[in-house]
């Protein structure tokens, strides 16, 4: 039957409040970073590792936010699967954020917990949608 359709409205939904969270939480990441630079005694070798994994975290968001649209919404397991991809690589980021940036505040905690539990969230509806897609 030609007419079912396979693409995956929570998938679709998440993938939005996750795009507006991802800014909130860019934005709030970089402004800690400076407030932690400002007030600890940062040290100036791992200042700059911190702000490049933030920026390329955010670089990567961009792709792996539009693949993930756009290949739920044509029904293409090539895109959400390259998505899917770049979400593994996004955790990697968020996890270095989480453990091992030189000051990890309470409120780091807290964003990149939900962070990673919104890309848990959505890397199974990807895989799910993915499922439907090549059945």
């Amino acid at each position: 039957n030609n007419s079912s359709q396979l693409s995956s409205l929570p998938l679709q939904i998440l993938l939005y409040i996750n795009g507006i969270y991802y800014i909130f939480y860019f934005l709030a990441t970089l402004a800690m970073i400076i407030y932690k630079s400002q007030v600890f005694s940062y040290p100036d070798d791992l200042l700059a590792p911190d702000l490049a994994v933030l920026f390329l975290m955010a670089i990567l968001e961009v792709p792996r936010s539009y693949l993930g649209f756009k290949g739920n919404l044509t029904e293409a397991e090539g895109p959400l699967g390259l998505s899917l991809g770049l979400t593994v690589g996004s955790v990697v980021l968020s996890v270095y954020l989480l453990l091992w940036q030189a000051y990890v505040l309470w409120a780091d905690v807290l964003l990149n917990a939900l962070l990673l539990s919104a890309y848990g969230l959505e890397s199974g509806l990807k895989v799910t949608a993915i499922a439907a897609f090549v059945s």
